[in-house]
């Protein structure tokens, strides 16, 4: 989905700030909003990795922007645990002594399953980047959409992150390594700089 949390290439939102010996952990807190996203990420129903990355991605854009990434794991973790059933909003925010903001609801009302194929590129082709415009959650950040790049590895198939997110079916597809030249995705003058992505089958087309 187009949201908040794909800045990548978007500019007006200042240097990005570099920790130099960052802790884990800032606070206790966080510690335990760890343990307890893992808790809830596998016991809520459609458990993935995927389900859980996009509970995060419907955070509302200034909670998500002020927040920090703990919070972002807490607010993701408390989502999953009204929509699968484990604890009303209401005895949440009992427990929680006030308010506690979730995520919006998701915008997927059919999920689209890629038709089952082998892998359809080899090391050293050239592809190009499909323009998905997802509503729900993909793995595929929006610099890289319309942009070519040469498949530099083959790393067999996993569960393809846009039906897994939305679906109890779990699709396997070829993922790639693709490199981009920084001046294909940023524009002239990146000196030579080149962007590596993994990215499934479905994701690019053939040149």
């Amino acid at each position: 989905m187009d949201g908040i949390h794909d800045l990548g290439g978007r500019q007006g939102f200042g240097p990005v700030v570099i920790e130099h010996d960052e802790p884990v952990f800032h606070a206790p807190w966080e510690r335990v909003a760890r343990a307890v996203t893992f808790g809830v990420v596998g016991t809520v129903p459609n458990a993935s990795t995927s389900l859980f990355r996009h509970a995060i991605e419907r955070m509302e854009p200034t909670h998500y922007l002020s927040s920090p990434y703990y919070e972002h794991w807490l607010t993701a973790a408390a989502t999953l645990a009204v929509e699968g059933g484990l604890v009303t909003r209401e005895e949440l925010e009992q427990r929680a002594g006030g308010p506690f903001p979730l995520s919006s609801p998701t915008r997927v009302e059919e999920v689209e399953i890629p038709p089952a194929h082998g892998a359809r590129f080899r090391v050293g082709d050239r592809v190009r980047v499909r323009n998905l415009h997802r509503p729900g959650h993909t793995r595929c950040p929006g610099y890289v959409g319309g942009k070519v790049g040469v498949v530099t590895r083959v790393d067999g198939e996993w569960n393809i992150p846009d039906v897994e997110a939305h679906s109890p079916a779990r699709v396997p597809e070829t993922l790639y390594s693709v490199r981009f030249d920084a001046d294909e995705l940023w524009g002239d003058g990146q000196g030579g700089v080149t962007v590596n992505v993994d990215l499934w089958d479905s994701y690019l087309e053939p040149l």
